[in-house]
């Protein structure tokens, strides 16, 4: 920061900007060393995981070659190997995942910031907190045995109705069929979002929720003086003010999404050829296929593995630095329609 302090008319040679610099303390100094120290020992580990990733798949990578990335198969030992199918896969699980996580998000974000009384606000944001630190093992257990016998009507009635589009489409099932077996639909991609949908949703709905309840109240006023109702206001005021957080925690969600495991582990039917419709039973995600190749693996298989590993780290990668882009380049309530 500058500020411009002038000498008399008769010194023009000190007529100049003059920088005025802080006065830090010892504790500012602890902190900025401490702050710089933290953020740095981040990136480095980052880098080092990646390294290590790296180095562990060269055997694989350098085999493979760009097949590694067009191949559906997975046999390494007979050389034949990729991830065309379990990324298409993990990007499928991770956006029904993403799209049912967002709208249970904005909801619940909505009705505690807007609607819920004083007191049962506190209870409800705990409430939610506390789902995102439930064990996956739980989340995998509870879709396992109880979600996707209850959902399977849900999935029937979809394919039913449209499954003339293509992602919808279920191979070898009759709509007019009322025998047909349901087992059909057990196991599959929808179901597996579903399940991760839950887990992701708290994160997303913090953020959200957070952004939600700081939309200036001037604002809120000026809405309702205009004659607006409350979802006018929400619509004019709320939504705009928090679409940062939206967006941001929409891409968290999405990075957590990518990368969960032991509750896809205990749902899916693994299948290594690429699964394009979600409703069907089989489908594969590269955490999947890591958690349970990995405790019999040959020593190029390993090395397969650690290659599809950082396949999925890059991605995650990829995907978390464009949320923080979002979340720090945005600022919420920057835009509004009042």
């Amino acid at each position: 920061m500058t500020d411009r302090v002038l000498a008399p008319a008769g010194d023009r040679s000190a007529q100049r900007p003059r920088r005025l610099r802080p006065n830090r303390g010892p504790a500012d100094l602890v902190f900025r060393g401490v702050a710089r120290s933290g953020g740095t020992l981040v990136l480095v580990i980052m880098a080092l995981v990646g390294v290590f990733l790296a180095y562990r798949a060269a055997q694989a990578l350098a085999k493979a070659g760009p097949s590694f990335i067009t191949t559906q198969e997975w046999n390494p030992d007979s050389g034949e190997f990729g991830i065309a199918a379990v990324i298409v896969g993990t990007v499928l699980i991770a956006v029904v995942a993403i799209v049912v996580a967002v709208v249970l998000a904005v909801g619940v974000a909505l009705y505690i910031s807007e609607f819920a009384p004083q007191r049962l606000r506190r209870w409800l944001v705990g409430l939610v907190d506390l789902m995102a630190a439930v064990p996956s093992v739980v989340y995998g257990l509870w879709g396992a045995f109880f979600l996707q016998w209850e959902v399977l009507s849900l999935s029937r009635w979809i394919s039913d109705w449209f499954g003339w589009i293509p992602v919808f489409a279920v191979n070898g099932v009759d709509r007019h069929d009322p025998l047909a077996t349901p087992t059909v639909y057990t196991s599959s991609t929808f179901i597996a979002g579903l399940v991760v949908a839950l887990m992701v949703a708290p994160i997303a709905c913090s953020v959200m929720r957070e952004a939600f309840s700081q939309a200036p109240m001037g604002e809120r006023e000026g809405a309702y003086a205009l004659g607006a109702t409350r979802w006018g206001m929400i619509g004019a005021v709320v939504l705009p003010f928090g679409k940062g957080a939206i967006i941001g925690g929409t891409m968290l969600g999405l990075g957590r999404a990518l990368g969960e495991t032991i509750a896809v582990v205990m749902i899916i039917s693994p299948v290594f050829v690429i699964q394009p419709r979600v409703l069907e039973n089989g489908t594969s995600s590269v955490s999947s296929l890591i958690a349970l190749h990995y405790g019999e693996s040959s020593p190029f298989a390993l090395s397969a593995l650690m290659a599809a590993g950082l396949a999925l780290f890059a991605l995650t990668l990829l995907v978390n630095f464009v949320a923080a882009s979002i979340v720090a380049r945005s600022r919420s309530g920057a835009v509004s329609e009042v």
